[in-house]
């Protein structure tokens, strides 16, 4: 059985080609496959292998005081669902182009898993408002599956969702909006966003839609979540669309 992770954190790297190096170094000694984005921002991963090396990386990442709160989306497959390796140098862990942007000094309010289950479950937020899930994913994403009811926007790419939410605004007065998004990366800078250009009652999802089925199942969801890898998308319980050999390049 394969072990799969996704995982994100905003901190400040001041040293983001240094880090790269030793990620890369660490990933290949334990022989993983997948995608690590290294930013000023934080670090973003998309990584597979054998359980007990996976492990054995996050235990070593953990011991950096950076990284030491680490939070981890598990899942299994039967084989690993990446073709190599590759650890990239970026500017943001998730392109958003917003100046003023902190996401490693300022951190929107989140709504974890359970509770958005009884919100939904209720009808209503704990203040008796009506609740908007917002779906900051793009369009390809959104086909897979989204939560049911959730305000989708059509768009390709992260950077465009500021001007497709807009004509939404006074629609949206009022009411309890929920930003979600795979893993937690783009519903975060989103939220941080939104709360900046004056929405009300803005929370994040917790984790993202990974973050959601793990802890609570599917309830309220519609079909799948799409993921960065050959596994396509995965259900309410982790499991992939596809799990095929991949030959290794």
């Amino acid at each position: 059985m394969i072990l799969n992770l996704a995982a994100y954190h905003f901190v400040a790297i001041s040293d983001p080609d240094t880090l790269a190096q030793q990620l890369r170094d660490r990933f290949e000694a334990a022989s993983l496959r997948g995608t690590a984005l290294v930013t000023p921002e934080g670090i973003n991963l998309f990584l597979a292998g054998e359980p007990e090396s996976l492990r054995g990386v996050v235990a070593w990442l953990r011991s950096d005081a950076r990284f030491a709160d680490l939070v981890v989306k598990w899942s299994e497959s039967e084989h690993v669902p990446f073709k190599r390796l590759r650890v990239k140098r970026k500017r943001e862990i998730i392109t958003f182009c917003k100046d003023g942007l902190d996401p490693v000094g300022a951190r929107a309010p989140v709504v974890d898993p359970p509770t958005l289950k009884r919100w939904l479950e209720q009808g209503r937020d704990d203040a008796g408002r009506e609740i908007v899930l917002v779906d900051t994913r793009n369009a390809q994403e959104i086909d897979h599956g989204t939560f049911e009811g959730a305000l989708t926007l059509p768009i390709a790419k992260f950077t465009e969702l500021p001007d497709a939410l807009e004509p939404h605004r006074d629609a949206l007065a009022g009411k309890t909006l929920v930003s979600f998004c795979t893993g937690g990366i783009r519903c975060e800078k989103a939220a941080i966003w939104m709360q900046q250009v004056g929405y009300e009652h803005v929370r994040q999802l917790d984790g993202g839609i990974l973050g959601y089925f793990e802890q609570v199942g599917g309830y309220g969801y519609r079909d799948r979540c799409f993921v960065f890898d050959e596994r396509v998308a995965l259900d309410p319980h982790l499991k992939p669309l596809r799990d095929e050999p991949i030959a290794a390049v």
